[in-house]
């Protein structure tokens, strides 16, 4: 599995929590639950370990980000965490690669917990992505003292996309939300859906867009403004908060003064992305 440079987690505050109820479960089980998702998935499923996490994503054929999604390992099963109001399109997809295979896909109804800012709580393993975002957990006895949207704003302090929310067409690559840096893709694991576009991408290294974080003065641009570099298109704004957001920019055009609907943004370049030369 591909890794990124990563911001230490720091362990010498004490760890927020949060419920995410944007967020939904699924468990895959049966004799052929791994090599079912093994052929579908980004992720390498098949040396995914009890209680281990990791980061992926169902692509369409021609390469588009469709669903992404954690993968928590069991002891015979695979769960899936994903977007709530996707799981129901999720299931119908799944359902119909089954085929043959011995695999029963249903819902899980555990929530999703996020911790940050602090030493791990038990129950809670590092998020795959980047280690300064926290831990997850699933089902997790615990008393959130942070909401949804404070999980967002750390989110977006360090620049890390929802690839849902940022993303809710099936017209984005996933490398163009940088699922290749942050451990979304294994490009050892052999086929799966999408594969051929997403390593001629990689190997071509035609990468032209990606999803960055800017900030600005107010509340956020609507999704889908236009950010321009003078007179010039340099990419879209995507979901974003008070003073940040996330944005879709053309990577040739980054330099010089940036705005959306007249106003000043600022592009803040993530310390765990290696900026191209």
């Amino acid at each position: 599995m591909a890794h990124s440079r990563a911001i230490p987690y720091l362990e010498t505050m004490t760890a927020r929590i949060a419920r995410l109820d944007d967020r939904a479960l699924i468990r895959v089980s049966g004799p052929d639950a791994r090599p079912f998702l093994q052929g579908l998935l980004t992720q390498d499923v098949e040396t995914l370990a009890p209680g281990e996490l990791r980061f992926g994503a169902l692509l369409s054929p021609p390469g588009r980000l469709l669903f992404d999604l954690f993968l928590w390992g069991e002891a015979d099963d695979v769960v899936l965490d994903v977007a709530a109001d996707r799981r129901d399109a999720l299931l119908q997809r799944l359902a119909m690669y089954r085929l043959r295979a011995q695999v029963t896909i249903e819902p899980d109804d555990r929530p999703v917990l996020v911790t940050w800012g602090g030493a791990l709580p038990d129950g809670f393993v590092i998020d795959p992505r980047l280690p300064g975002l926290g831990g997850r957990a699933f089902g997790a006895d615990l008393t959130p003292d942070a909401t949804g949207d404070d999980w967002q704003a750390h989110r977006l302090a360090l620049g890390i996309p929802d690839p849902h929310g940022d993303a809710p067409s099936d017209k984005t690559y996933p490398i163009e939300a940088n699922f290749d840096l942050l451990n979304g893709i294994d490009f050892r694991k052999g086929c799966f859906v999408g594969q051929e576009t997403t390593s001629r991408m990689k190997r071509r290294g035609s990468i032209r867009t990606r999803m960055l974080p800017i900030r600005f003065d107010g509340p956020p641009p609507p999704f889908g403004a236009e950010v321009l570099n003078g007179d010039l298109r340099a990419g879209e704004v995507l979901t974003g908060q008070d003073g940040g957001a996330m944005a879709l920019l053309r990577l040739d055009r980054l330099d010089g003064d940036l705005t959306v609907d007249d106003r000043a943004i600022r592009l803040l370049w993530p310390a765990w992305m290696e900026r191209p030369a």
